[in-house]
């Protein structure tokens, strides 16, 4: 549950006081990481805290879940093993078979994945929309429409959804609106006051910020769904260890930093590469002429640390762009304070080939660190070239 009494302090002290209670035992400011399985009972049901197994609570998942709540201004906050293990508990608790998904045409491999491949097998059907288009969003509702899914800013092209004018259309379609909030992370964004019902979030990326640790998130502001939310997290298992938990409080301490620096290296990135020759697109909602800046400068903080771009030499050139980098680190996932660059075609996004979802061949996608700028253009513009 969210602690209420940090609901009126800023972001940057939530982010580092809310769940970070001092240990009772030894007043140690960091919570400790209760590596158990099990807990002593004070007799049959004697409960100390409500801990009695760790795949139901933990201690040190409990900390994370309320600091994951206060940060999105929820009333639940739940951490998984993985950002796909949230999604499916999401997706579990929500659908029945003969129900209908409104998917977004740009989303993560992984999430399409899930949809096509896993969900559909069970009876679930899916329709794919353009949700920066309330139109578009509308004509793929049906009668059996549950969930509308969005991703803003999207993965990879860093597309823009109005995330409270598609909560109108849920609430009037009578759906629950799911919003995907890993590329812009709660300090630059807040999904639940914008309408949508549940925030998902890779805590893999931003939140834990440092590249060493894999998690999921999910935060509702409504207690009934976060109470059944929690039942299936609890009868299916994928829960975040205790290990994990504490390394993902230890990076949120400084999310509202790092996305500062994030997006100020990124802004410098995409002006240069708005330039360059050999670039023929450039795809970040910081830019003016970018389809989704309105709309991104009225519900988000800054625009992110994200860039995709296309090349004007083609999928070659994109994939022989990826190696030449240095200080670029050829890798998938993002979010990390190091900068890395990728081919979603042939990488993340290699579950959506032949989709709607398909991605341009000549696309590359960075995830810019916390590294000096100068040196991050310079290394962009060598791989390049002339």
């Amino acid at each position: 549950m969210s602690d209420d009494s940090h609901e009126h302090q800023s972001f940057e002290t939530r982010a580092i006081h809310a769940g970070n209670t001092a240990d009772p035992l030894t007043g140690a400011v960091v919570p400790p990481i209760y590596q158990v399985s099990t807990y002593k009972q004070d007799g049959v049901g004697g409960l100390r805290g409500g801990y009695e197994y760790s795949r139901s609570a933990n201690p040190t998942r409990t900390a994370l879940e309320e600091n994951l709540a206060a940060l999105e201004g929820g009333r639940r906050g739940l951490a998984f093993a993985s950002g796909l293990a949230a999604e499916d508990c999401l997706l579990r608790t929500l659908l029945a078979p003969g129900d209908h998904v409104v998917i977004p045409n740009d989303a993560y491999g992984g999430t399409f994945r899930l949809f096509a491949k896993v969900v559909s097998r069970w009876g679930v059907e899916w329709s794919v929309a353009d949700t920066s288009d309330p139109a578009s969003v509308r004509a793929a509702l049906t009668p059996k429409t549950k969930v509308i899914w969005v991703e803003t800013p999207s993965n990879p092209l860093l597309g823009i959804t109005d995330i409270a004018v598609v909560a109108d259309i849920a609430r009037t379609a009578g759906a629950k609106l799911v919003v995907d909030n890993t590329f812009a992370s709660p300090y630059l964004q807040q999904p639940l006051a914008l309408g949508a019902d549940v925030v998902v979030h890779s805590l893999t990326k931003y939140m834990g910020g440092h590249s060493d640790v894999v998690g999921g998130a999910l935060v509702t502001a409504d207690a009934a769904l976060g109470a059944e939310l929690a039942y299936h997290q609890n009868a299916m298992g994928a829960v975040a260890g205790p290990f994990d938990s504490w390394v993902v409080l230890r990076g949120i301490k400084t999310l509202a930093v790092r996305m500062d620096r994030h997006f100020e290296n990124a802004t410098k990135i995409a002006d240069m590469l708005t330039r360059h020759p050999k670039v023929h697109k450039v795809l970040y909602p910081g830019l003016p002429e970018h389809p989704g800046h309105e709309v991104a400068a009225k519900q988000m903080r800054n625009f992110g640390g994200m860039i995709s771009f296309q090349v004007t030499g083609g999928e070659e050139e994109a994939v022989a762009l990826c190696a030449r980098t240095k200080i670029f680190t050829l890798a998938e996932s993002l979010g990390g304070v190091e900068s890395l660059i990728e081919h979603p075609g042939r990488m993340t996004h290699a579950s959506v080939a032949g989709s709607a979802l398909e991605v341009p061949a000549d696309l590359v996608r960075l995830s810019v660190g916390i590294e000096n700028a100068d040196d991050l253009l310079a290394d962009l513009t060598q791989a390049l070239g002339e």
